[in-house]
């Protein structure tokens, strides 16, 4: 029943993903290649974001490769994500929703020492519409700016997990990531029946790897303890594409008048190398509370691709993410609520971003998301698979200095699917 299941949700996630998503609203998705996607699944989510000291027998772990190496079942999992926005600066308010298909992977146990994970995910998204408006001395519009984009990249990895030893595991994830962004901006001056567009479409594609290392052993009978690190090789991506510069006519919708540019373009963004540790106690299919400390030295940016971001740079990064989980009764027979398993955590993140909305080109501010998580795991039936609500409350940036300030609610839902590969032969 399990596979036909399956069967059916891959089909549907390969005859929506054959059409682009709009899985972002953003103003912040401007920059670079657009808002990073988080590494985690809804069940890590739902806990601030922790797993990097978390191995899970009946679950996937997308934040230490070294966690496929404790796997006992085949193991599925799709989710869906509704992201909700509330957007506001010193003057306005908006507010906007997407929703998306967010990740697709299986893992599979090798043996009783070693694991392999295949997934699907997305990597980073864009999609903004931002209009900023020049006033005279009566508070008339005299110029218009229309910045909008949309696209993102996606990454498609594989992990192998192995334990050498009894309590000890690592991991090696490799990664590949493409995609496609637009972005464009339109100005019109007051009384002009053409504006001018420059329009950029840019090719994005690199590799990058990661490894794991996790390490369990009992300090008593009720108490294990976790400890885990992930490293994030230093990796380049590479954007290859056009730069149009032309006249339009928007009543016309925005029909070509004179090409003025026509030309390519090419970018880089070089991610230095990310470290994230992870420290936390708990019991086996019982409860499990973490902390995991990321940090990141700053992104680099190069080439004419990104060269219009003159308004934003880049600082270190660094995330705190705390939770945990709780299971009154793994195993009951009787009753169906003490087998749920309940989720709760909060995370509090520099992104990294500065942003000089100003633009005195002195004044860089940096953009701060923090954020409150809660979920809940339902089993299905007498199966160890189950069905995962995720619910995250945040902020991120401020009003100030005329930044956009963006509160947040987001909603998930996942499948984790539990199956027996590979069964041996019972004779009775």
């Amino acid at each position: 029943m399990i596979k036909k299941i399956i069967v059916v949700l891959i089909t549907l996630f390969i005859s929506v993903s054959s059409f682009a998503q709009k899985n972002n609203t953003s103003a912040y998705s401007f920059f670079g290649i657009g808002d990073k996607n988080s590494m985690n699944t809804v069940e890590q989510l739902s806990m601030g974001g922790i797993g990097v000291a978390l191995n899970d027998v009946y679950h996937l772990n997308f934040s230490n490769p070294a966690s496929v190496a404790s796997l006992s079942f085949t193991t599925y999992t799709l989710a869906i994500e509704n992201k909700n926005i509330t957007a506001q600066d010193a003057n306005s308010k908006q507010s906007a929703a997407s929703t998306y298909l967010s990740y697709l992977a299986f893992g599979v146990p090798i043996g009783e020492k070693g694991g392999f994970t295949f997934g699907l995910l997305p990597n980073s998204s864009v999609g903004y519409s931002l209009v900023t408006n020049e006033l005279d001395g009566d508070d008339v519009i005299t110029e218009a700016t229309l910045y909008s984009g949309e696209g993102g990249t996606n990454k498609v990895f594989m992990n192998f997990g192995y334990k050498p030893f009894k309590g000890f595991s690592v991991g090696l994830q490799t990664n590949y990531i493409f995609g496609k962004i637009e972005n464009s901006i339109i100005n019109q001056i007051a009384d002009n029946p053409l504006a001018t567009k420059y329009e950029t479409v840019s090719n994005v594609k690199g590799y990058s790897a990661n490894i794991g290392f996790l390490y369990k052993t009992s300090l008593n009978s009720k108490v294990d303890l976790n400890l885990g690190a992930s490293f994030d090789l230093s990796n380049t991506i590479d954007a290859d594409g056009n730069e149009y510069l032309y006249a339009v006519d928007i009543n016309t919708f925005e029909s070509p008048k004179d090409t003025i540019l026509n030309g390519n373009s090419v970018g880089k963004i070089k991610s230095p190398l990310k470290t994230s540790l992870g420290v936390g106690v708990g019991k086996d299919n019982k409860w499990f509370a973490g902390v995991d400390y990321s940090f990141q030295k700053a992104l680099e940016l190069s080439g004419n691709t990104f060269s219009s971001y003159s308004k934003i740079a880049y600082d270190d990064y660094s995330k705190i993410a705390i939770g945990g989980f709780y299971t009154p009764k793994f195993n009951s027979i009787s009753s169906y609520w003490e087998r749920v398993t309940y989720r709760a955590g909060l995370k509090f993140e520099k992104t990294g971003l500065l942003v000089d909305a100003l633009g005195s080109e002195a004044d860089f501010t940096a953009i701060d998301d923090f954020g409150i998580s809660f979920g809940v795991g339902l089993p299905l039936s007498q199966q160890l698979s189950n069905i995962n609500f995720g619910f995250e409350f945040g902020k991120r940036g401020s009003t100030s200095k005329g930044l956009v300030q963006e509160d947040y609610f987001n909603f998930r839902l996942s499948l984790s699917l539990n199956d027996k590969w590979f069964k041996k032969l019972e004779i009775f």
